[in-house]
């Protein structure tokens, strides 16, 4: 259940709007007040706490639902890594009312799923319309935000499951050199771990740190309700206040991550041997937090990057025959970040050439300026990935779902001059080996090692 998501980050305004809600309007239920709206997306809060997102679309005949939790690995202390994944699974495990959820959903035709990130926890439906049902899963929902069993016994029942997931991560190569080149990069934050966890914290993780995790960080201020679909919004907006608001605001202080990872103080390397039949070279780049005013300047460096066939990495290497494919990522999230690029290569191509390649273009935009028809061609594809996002009700949930997790995001600019992708100050085209940390799996037999 495991998900990590490309985000539509930059060139427009998502999920944290503002936060002074404004009093109870006419028709509203009591205890609900209007905060704003958005490109058709309404925001709610309730008297707990608990944020409401409604996203009306007339145009489908589904109904979605998507509790997020402002928690996530992120949150994990000592001992307790792949905790908040281990909870996402025993979440599905039941309460008192509801012991069997997965049957009661698949009665209802609901699709249901869960995902764990730095920085959030969701649970999502999506199931026909109907008001009967969006009202079960509403008090499923809310139930088991602050009821769930959280119980040894189901702990056990799902430890297998769990540690398949964590053995198939460490099946994959790609997935693995990721893991230690991040680790290496993050000496002291939280980002630098799996989220899966380490398999000892898995395996003997106290029943009782787990519900004290849940208890603290499963309640109505620390989640946002998104709802979006075939939906009448007073109708939506009377069943969510009549679940979610007999849940009381909760008396505890939510505590505060407060670790930063120091600047990097040089570059750091890692080398993988693994046996196959590919190469694998890679970079990772530290980034600002996702609410960075100037952030829309890396999704659009990031696009410029690692587009195919256009892209500066696919013309540099996979176009002169060093390697068979690249890539490029970000991870925009809640605290400082990072970008992660990369090539696949033939067991018998050169690594060093590729790598020496790879990190040619990734530092040498002084060398080779940005230009704007790079910038115009990557905000186009960008702009008309957000478009479709907008266009689709149940993307655009999953899209603010994340944004939940970054925080307080702000509208960015579709303006993106050259000068701010490739300025020399804490991005990432003018990122050097201080701020680099790269990984080289050396996969295969023979000189492969």
């Amino acid at each position: 259940m495991l998900r990590t998501k490309s985000l539509l980050s930059a060139l427009f305004l998502v999920a944290a709007l503002p936060s002074l809600a404004q009093p109870a309007g006419a028709g509203l239920p009591t205890g609900v007040a209007r905060v704003t709206s958005v490109e058709g997306v309404t925001e709610y809060r309730l008297a707990n706490g608990l944020k409401i997102l409604l996203i009306p679309d007339r145009s489908i005949d589904t109904v979605t639902v998507n509790v997020t939790y402002l928690v996530g690995s992120r949150h994990e202390g000592y001992g307790e890594t792949g905790m908040a994944h281990l909870l996402e699974h025993l979440m599905f495990r039941g309460t008192p009312r509801f012991p069997s959820i997965k049957a009661d959903f698949q009665r209802r035709g609901a699709r249901y799923n869960g995902s764990t990130s730095f920085d959030r926890t969701n649970y999502y439906e999506t199931f026909p319309a109907s008001e009967k049902t969006l009202d079960h899963v509403l008090d499923v929902e809310a139930d088991r935000m602050v009821n769930a069993s959280i119980a040894r016994r189901d702990l056990d029942a799902e430890m297998t499951v769990v540690r398949n997931e964590f053995e198939s991560g460490e099946n994959s190569a790609f997935n693995v050199l990721r893991e230690r080149v991040a680790a290496s990069a993050y000496l002291w934050h939280n980002y630098g771990k799996a989220i899966i966890g380490a398999r000892s914290d898995i395996e003997n993780v106290p029943i009782e740190r787990l519900r004290a995790f849940y208890s603290h960080y499963y309640q109505p201020d620390n989640a946002v309700l998104l709802i979006s679909g075939k939906l009448e919004e007073s109708d939506a907006l009377r069943l969510a206040q009549k679940r979610f608001g007999r849940i009381a605001k909760p008396s505890r202080t939510l505590r505060k991550t407060y670790t930063v990872e120091p600047t990097q103080d040089g570059e750091r390397a890692v080398t993988l041997r693994r046996a196959g039949d590919v190469q694998l070279v890679s970079a990772l780049y530290h980034m600002p937090p996702g609410t960075h005013p100037e952030y829309a300047a890396v999704d659009v460096l990031v696009a410029l990057l690692n587009h195919v066939p256009s892209g500066r990495l696919h013309k540099a290497i996979v176009e002169t025959g060093l390697a068979s494919s690249v890539f490029g990522t970000e991870r925009q999230q809640r605290e400082a970040g990072f970008a992660y690029f990369g090539a696949s290569l033939r067991q018998d191509a050169s690594l060093e050439a590729a790598r020496d390649a790879l990190l040619g273009v990734l530092e040498g935009f002084s060398k080779s300026p940005v230009t704007e028809d790079e910038v115009e061609l990557a905000r186009r594809r960008l702009v008309n990935d957000i478009e479709l996002t907008l266009a689709d009700s149940r993307e655009l949930t999953s899209v603010l779902s994340e944004y939940a997790g970054i925080g307080d995001c702000q509208p960015h600019s579709g303006n993106v001059p050259p000068d701010a992708v490739a300025r020399p100050r804490g991005d990432p085209a003018g990122a050097g080996p201080r701020r680099r940390a790269q990984g080289l799996p050396r996969l295969g037999h023979g000189g492969a090692g």
